[in-house]
């Protein structure tokens, strides 16, 4: 319980974007990348990143002192280097490279944030359209450079949910699986490269058909992954015995995500399962803050999107027809809520 008589969560939490957007600009000027290679001083590692002397010191510090850093002795000869944590989700040239969300958070969305008193009491988005006037995917999908930066975002904040599903759920009673808005293939390859007697679909717009591609060619699964290209909106999904959808559904209103749902189902044998994964919003909406923050930033993003509960999805789910339904957790703030046809 905190002391009531002392103030310092609150100041702590008041003062949260400090320690963000120290993060944030070290993502941004690849830190944790160029310090990969070797342990630097900090007049080597400032010099690398082109920064002021003024900063140096401050700043390489202030990672020490958050975590993001080890250093090695004290002074103008102490060595800097990554720490296990860093070296491993925040160096570029890795695999568990994390850093694509945090890329597209420092470019656009602190920014956005700063408007979320005009969102609460307007309902209306704070991001590009506020400015161009047109939806945000469609202005996403025309800018093939910022969608990239998009699709690896996702990717760097799906990958741990996405390996969690793979590993937690059963999918021995299964043969195929259909990702819809699968992106860059991740949770297919995920699931066909852990469970070999899956035939995995990934299905998304026709602009994402070339990046999905790349990203399966380098798992080296094309055989093994189908892509096809589809508007859930307008297209009937691909059959199969299983469909997910990762941060899908809280994309969107009431009647669209209705509508995702009934598509699902329609697209399901008997007994099929719909997986959808999302920061689902404890029943009681009071434990899961990133689950109501991530709510908070649809209504930035889209104005009428939303984050939800789980009693929400099971309501939903059996207006549609689904049987049975269940939660597993997977990692941090994230579950997989499961309906069953």
């Amino acid at each position: 319980m905190a002391n009531a008589t002392n103030p310092s969560r609150i100041l702590e939490t008041g003062f949260g974007f400090w320690e963000s957007k120290v993060l944030l600009t070290a993502v941004e000027l690849e830190l944790f990348t160029k310090l990969e290679e070797q342990s630097m001083t900090g007049v080597s590692l400032g010099g690398i990143l082109d920064l002021h002397p003024r900063g140096i010191w401050d700043f390489f510090d202030t990672l020490v002192a958050l975590g993001f850093l080890n250093r090695d002795g004290t002074g103008p000869t102490a060595l800097y280097s990554n720490t296990e944590e860093t070296s491993l989700f925040l160096d570029k040239n890795k695999p568990s490279y994390v850093g694509g969300i945090l890329e597209m958070a420092n470019d656009r969305l602190y920014g956005f944030w700063n408007d979320l008193g005009v969102a609460l009491k307007t309902g209306k988005p704070q991001n590009e359209v506020k400015h161009s006037q047109k939806p945000m995917f469609e202005m996403l999908y025309e800018d093939l450079p910022r969608l990239e930066q998009f699709m690896g975002a996702m990717r760097g904040l799906s990958i741990g949910n996405f390996q969690a599903f793979a590993q937690q759920f059963d999918f021995s009673n299964y043969e195929s699986l259909c990702d819809v808005g699968g992106a860059t293939g991740l949770l297919s390859s995920l699931v066909a490269g852990q469970h070999p007697h899956m035939k995995c679909t990934t299905f998304d717009l026709p602009v994402i058909e070339p990046i999905a591609k790349k990203w399966i060619t380098k798992a080296g699964l094309s055989e093994r992954i189908d892509v096809v290209s589809g508007d859930f909106f307008k297209d009937a999904l691909p059959k199969s015995d299983i469909i997910t959808m990762g941060n899908i559904l809280h994309d969107w209103n009431l009647e669209k995500k209705k509508h995702l749902i009934r598509q699902a189902y329609e697209a399901l044998p008997e007994n099929g399962v719909f997986v959808v994964i999302e920061n689902i919003i404890d029943d009681d909406r009071r434990t899961n803050a990133f689950g109501l923050m991530m709510s908070l930033h649809m209504l930035i993003e889209f104005g009428d999107a939303f984050d939800f509960t789980g009693a929400n999805f099971w309501e939903w789910c059996q207006e549609a027809g689904f049987k049975r339904y269940e939660i597993i957790h997977l990692a941090g703030p994230c579950s997989a809520a499961i309906a069953y046809k």
